[in-house]
């Protein structure tokens, strides 16, 4: 996949089957673009921090990036709309609420007007992304509504159940497409086959005219 400029795109396809909160890092040259599948339900909120380290060349080790160094990120839903698009710094937090369940691509590529930063280098990519319920910060709910332990607690219990619910929802929607699509290739090989045996019938109906003129024509018969 190509950006703007010649931009070369390596796209690593990460299709995560659980819920909930994750972390990875990746690695990235300045002409690299890095795109992430997450399977999500709808309205549903994302939430992805993320933070860069450059790798230099005399200590020959990964080091926080200079403030000057940005990413950008953008977020398409499964439709291929795109729901973010948005330049951040060399640290930053994305949030997002999907409105369409099914695989959302998540991209980061760093800011090529300023890659001279780079001098030829890599960069280093932490990312964690949190989906539903992991994007609650419970202690400051807690503080903020005065909540003692156990109603937190219940209120927990609330939005997993919650999102527990949106997530059979979507994997009945998935059921649902499944179904729909078997259906639709079993009626496409169906009248493909009726197809076929009404032109080897009418193959067979020709040729027997055919030998017959021809059997008349030598006066066979």
């Amino acid at each position: 996949m190509a950006g703007g400029g010649g931009l070369r795109a390596a796209v690593a396809a990460l299709v995560l089957a659980a819920w909930g909160a994750h972390g990875l890092y990746f690695h990235i040259g300045e002409t690299e673009k890095r795109c992430f599948i997450e399977e999500i339900p709808d309205e549903t909120m994302v939430i992805g921090n993320y933070r860069t380290q450059l790798w230099d060349k005399q200590s020959e080790a990964f080091l926080p990036s200079t403030p000057g160094l940005g990413m950008h990120v953008e977020v398409k839903d499964p439709d291929g709309k795109v729901v973010l698009s948005r330049q951040y710094g060399s640290e930053g937090r994305f949030t997002f609420t999907s409105h369409t369940p099914g695989e959302h691509q998540i991209c980061l590529h760093s800011n090529s007007t300023r890659m001279a930063l780079f001098a030829g280098g890599k960069l280093r990519v932490h990312l964690d992304i949190q989906v539903g319920e992991h994007t609650n910060n419970y202690p400051e709910i807690a503080a903020k509504d005065k909540l003692t332990e156990l109603q937190l607690r219940a209120r927990q219990l609330l939005d997993q159940v919650e999102q527990i619910q949106k997530e059979q929802n979507y994997q009945r929607y998935r059921e649902e497409r499944f179904r729909m699509t078997s259906e639709s290739t079993n009626q496409r090989v169906l009248w493909w086959s009726i197809a076929q045996t009404g032109i080897l019938i009418l193959t067979g109906i020709w040729q027997m005219r055919h030998l017959k003129s021809f059997f008349e024509a030598k006066k066979l018969v």
